[in-house]
């Protein structure tokens, strides 16, 4: 059976945390414009049922996508080991030639990964590794279209926008680790609790936050399926391009509302976008567009079978 939708306010509410997951509901409700308890209460819903988490996402130096192709009946088995890793963001089964697509970030360990831990992965007959050079759009960049400009404004203030660069310092302690774990496992814990986790003052676990989220140590991100806001259709698009395409054809996509995910890759394939839909005649329209035309030498689309993994996160498999 499929899983119903979230109710307009719902959705609001869902909107709002994308554009600021750790916002208190009193900030939200005056966005909104709702009573403050029927948000506080529509919210706590949404997160306790698990429709919506908002956690932090780790950074690394560097990060790659996955094309991988399992051995026949083992694209589950190959999917769920690559999304056990810590250091795998996401992971997709999907319709393509490669059952299973994921992100993995990566330091120093490329050479270890490439030749010893992928070759190992339950499943895995091969894979190919496309080096991320550049993000035009991340999934804490993607929003639900529910808010209008003046209250996605209105609660962005803090935030800033999408973080797509970052340059991780060598200053990190292990107190700084210690709010990452719990960033990682609660994006919306208060500072009391990160306070006595890390027997710090608030004033000093706010300051490290602060420094943790401006550095680019970590992202909050609240993350829902699409199909829950009103996009159940959702693919993968490689899209090979001349190189001076490149940067204009990927701003230009990042901007679509439909796009939750644009990088810039190395290989065969120049960009990389996660798409969302209505319909399959809405994704049809969108592949139809005059903007693959210009330039645009190959377009693959796999459609998402099922999401194991997002923003670092399992997910419940049906």
């Amino acid at each position: 059976m499929a899983t119903p939708g979230l109710n307009p306010l719902q959705q609001r509410i869902v909107a709002a945390l994308q554009v600021d997951g750790r916002a208190s509901w009193r900030k939200i409700a005056e966005a909104l414009g709702e009573p403050e308890r029927t948000v506080a209460r529509h919210g706590s819903d949404l997160l306790e049922s698990g429709r919506v988490v908002v956690a932090a996402v780790t950074h690394y130096e560097h990060q790659m996508i996955l094309a991988c192709e399992s051995t026949a009946g083992t694209a589950l088995l190959s999917s769920e080991a690559l999304a056990q890793r810590h250091d795998v963001t996401f992971c997709y089964l999907t319709t393509g030639r490669a059952e299973v697509v994921a992100e993995i970030g990566y330091h120093d360990n490329l050479r270890e990964l490439l030749t010893l831990q992928l070759p190992a992965t339950a499943g895995l007959r091969s894979f190919a590794a496309f080096p991320v050079l550049k993000y035009f759009k991340t999934i804490r960049g993607w929003r639900s279209g529910a808010l209008t400009p003046a209250e996605e404004q209105t609660l962005l203030a803090r935030t800033g926008h999408d973080r797509t660069e970052w340059t991780l310092p060598e200053s990190r302690g292990p107190k700084d680790d210690e709010i990452l774990r719990a960033l990682r496992e609660d994006g919306r814990v208060s500072l009391e609790a990160l306070a006595r986790r890390t027997k710090m003052s608030e004033t000093s676990v706010a300051r490290r936050l602060e420094w943790l989220l401006g550095s680019g140590q970590c992202s909050i991100r609240a993350l829902v399926e699409p199909s829950l806001v009103g996009y159940p259709v959702e693919s993968m698009l490689w899209v090979q391009v001349p190189p001076h395409r490149v940067e204009a054809l990927g701003q230009q996509l990042s901007a679509w509302p439909e796009v939750r995910y644009a990088a810039a890759i190395t290989g065969d394939y120049q960009l990389v976008l996660n798409l969302t839909a209505a319909t399959h005649a809405e994704l049809y329209a969108l592949l139809a567009h005059p903007v693959w035309s210009s330039d645009v030498t190959h377009l693959r689309t796999d459609l998402i079978v099922e999401a194991r993994k997002r923003g670092g996160r399992l997910l419940s498999r049906g």
